[in-house]
């Protein structure tokens, strides 16, 4: 990989040595300086991969130019070259942060394999960026983003709320961000260095939720042949979240209960209690307060919990933050897709303002993820979002009666629905050109024209007039 290299040096002699060298064998980016304040200045005013410095220059040795290069761009490898080699200049060099120490004359093939060492190395790095950067990107509370009154409201509590023991209920509809609060909430809180551990009372089925999260001991029933440690244990110190709680049984609700009030459960089959240190945090979907007219819930645990509630508000009734959210998320999509987009069309803009979102923010995060994959300019369009494509990807709508069918034959059928949505999707964002279209599904032109053939489909009707 090419990168940007800057080599400094008073003799003009060495510069166009150099530059010879590194230029016939690479391809990297070449500037060459003679005075090191400039080089100072150069690199204010543009990043570099490597710095090739001479040590002894009249105006600024190499040891202060490194001192000071470090301080404008951490990061830069440097390479130090001296015609006055001592083992002292040699050891302050890499102990201020030089790559390597070459002596003069040097090899034509040393200091070309040293400079494609430094370039790998400075690729890792940059990798190892953009990991830290989409892993940060991946976990951070972006759709707790927004600028409406009723979320500042909701920002400006959380950072009350976290610095205290109290338990939090948060109430909102699915995609509106209760996750992300509770994360907000364990971030900021003195218990941020241990574990935030998640329950999801819906996914985890009634008859083993207990196990789950008190652990059970060896015997307890068939097929548990040895103990273990239950969520609860796990989240020890830490902060334990309910999801979807307004799902859990209500047997499971006493014996959660009785872990709210005294801090205390046993493991399944076990006869020794054990002790919890928790901050709890639960959310719902529900109306608990309907559930607990219902007999689903019960009102004593209900009021343990809502001692610090929030209510997140469907996206529908904070629109303005639409543009604010949606930037945020091509932003962090543009990244993770290693793409370039940095805008989003008026017309498209307006799409997304006019919806409805059944879906709250998580739908709307979809969307402009879904947008960034299939943009192939710097800027999102309306085409890019298929706004008006409702049906579920690539499967028949189950209205059809594809359940009744042999197993064969319902297969053939999603195939035959995938085949024919996909293709459309290709051909929509290759504008009917079947050679791109291929060239995007990474198949042969033959295959994708053998397929549309199957399918009915002509590319003509998806050339844009």
């Amino acid at each position: 990989m090419a990168g940007k290299i800057l080599i400094v040096d008073d003799e003009r002699d060495m510069l166009v040595l150099l530059e010879r060298i590194i230029s016939e064998e690479t391809d990297h980016e070449l500037i060459t300086e003679a005075n090191p304040f400039r080089a100072l200045e150069l690199f204010k005013e543009r990043p570099f991969d490597l710095l090739i410095s001479d040590l002894k220059m009249p105006k600024m040795d190499g040891i202060k130019l490194l001192d000071e290069v470090r301080k404008i761009s951490p990061e830069v490898s440097v390479i130090i070259l001296t015609a006055y080699a001592t083992i002292e200049t040699a050891v302050e060099a890499i102990q201020k942060g030089a790559y390597d120490y070459l002596t003069k004359p040097f090899r034509r093939e040393r200091i070309l394999l040293t400079i494609d060492k430094v370039m790998k190395w400075q690729e890792m790095v940059r990798e190892n960026r953009a990991l830290r950067q989409a892993l940060a990107e991946k976990c951070a509370p972006s759709s707790l983003a927004g600028s409406t009154p009723v979320m500042r409201d909701i920002f400006e509590r959380i950072q009350q709320v976290a610095s205290t023991t109290a338990t939090v209920l948060i109430t909102g509809a699915s995609g509106t961000g209760k996750e992300l609060v509770a994360r907000a909430i364990h971030q900021n809180s003195s218990r941020s260095s241990k574990k935030l551990v998640t329950v999801n009372c819906t996914a985890i089925p009634e008859q083993v939720i207990e196990s789950e999260l008190f652990g059970h001991v060896r015997g307890a029933f068939t097929g548990a042949w040895k103990d273990k440690k239950g969520l609860v244990e796990e989240a020890h110190e830490g902060t334990l979240f309910l999801d979807e709680i307004g799902d859990m049984g209500t047997l499971m609700q006493t014996k959660l209960l009785r872990l709210l009030q005294e801090g205390e459960y046993k493991p399944v089959g076990g006869v020794v209690t054990k002790r919890a240190d928790l901050r709890f945090i639960a959310a719902t979907n529900h109306n608990l307060k309907e559930d607990i007219k219902e007999k689903r819930f019960r009102e004593d645990l209900y009021y343990r919990l809502n001692v610090i509630r929030f209510d997140l508000p469907p996206l529908s009734e904070r629109k303005e933050d639409i543009p604010l959210l949606s930037y945020h998320f091509l932003k962090k999509y543009s990244r993770l897709n290693q793409k370039d987009i940095r805008g989003i069309s008026p017309s498209a803009m307006q799409g997304l303002l006019t919806r409805d979102f059944p879906g709250n923010v998580r739908e709307l995060e979809n969307i402009i993820e879904r947008g960034v994959i299939f943009c192939q300019t710097d800027t999102l369009q309306v085409k890019d979002l298929f706004l008006d494509d409702e049906r579920p990807a690539f499967f028949p709508d189950p209205d059809q009666g594809i359940s009744r069918l042999s197993f064969r034959k319902a297969k053939d059928k999603m195939i035959r629905a995938f085949h024919e949505q996909y293709i459309q999707l290709l051909l929509r964002e290759s504008n009917g050109n079947i050679s791109k279209a291929a060239e995007l599904a990474g198949i042969q032109r033959q295959y994708l024209h053998r397929l549309m053939k199957e399918a009915g489909i002509d590319a003509k009707s998806f050339k844009q007039k």
